[in-house]
């Protein structure tokens, strides 16, 4: 995959966001784009391989759109300034995200602001076993890789049917569930970058079982 060609692509969009260019250089797009499909389908063989659980989610599925949804943002750009994709994409489940863009890039997986349902099981998982969720998320390689939870709007108050004293109750007042790692375009550039997509993905995967386990409930 040759990323720089993404990012050469993604910079030039961003000076010229808008359909008259995006038509004048769709050709370069779709090249970055098929290209950006066939790195992801290389990972989607590697994890499938190596995690029997996975999902397989090929690029073509996996990639999100590079329109802006302009009807409930009409505010935003025409065009995002990344690439994005979700693999391990089960329904209704906290699949692994990667997103390359010009102002960010990072790695992420979990619920971000699941539906009411999703966001009940999950909160009913850590009143069951919550311990196991600290555990995981207070792993010294898991700390180090990801921080802490993403950070997100939370409750003020416990949350329907738990009290304050409960003993997880930072956990549950929590509406989204989710860890990023903030990686740089040097990162992505790097010969070993695909190594490190596996690395965090296997890192993360406990935690987005734990999550799927307890929204399944």
């Amino acid at each position: 995959m040759d990323f720089q060609n993404l990012f050469n692509f993604l910079e030039k969009l961003q000076k010229n966001n808008n359909k008259e260019w995006m038509d004048a250089n769709r050709k370069w797009y779709h090249q970055v784009r098929n290209d950006f499909i066939a790195w992801l389908d290389g990972l989607d063989t590697a994890l499938a391989e190596q995690d029997r659980d996975y999902y397989a989610t090929p690029g073509k599925k996996g990639i999100n759109r590079i329109n802006n949804n302009l009807m409930f943002h009409p505010n935003k750009p025409v065009y995002k300034d990344h690439f994005g994709a979700g693999l391990d994409k089960a329904p209704r489940s906290a699949d692994f995200y990667l997103h390359i863009g010009v102002a960010e890039c990072m790695l992420a997986g979990g619920f971000w602001r699941p539906e009411t349902k999703i966001l009940k099981n999950i909160r009913g998982g850590i009143d069951y076993n919550g311990e196991e969720l600290m555990k995981i998320i207070n792993k010294k390689s898991f700390r180090k890789t990801f921080g802490d939870l993403y950070e997100d709007e939370k409750l003020t108050n416990a949350p329907k049917g738990f009290s304050n004293d409960h003993p997880h109750i930072d956990l549950l007042k929590n509406k989204s569930f989710a860890v990023v790692r903030e990686i740089s375009k040097r990162d992505v550039l790097h010969p070993d970058f695909d190594q490190m997509v596996l690395s965090t993905y296997f890192e993360m995967l406990p935690f987005r079982r734990y999550l799927n386990e307890a929204a399944m409930l």
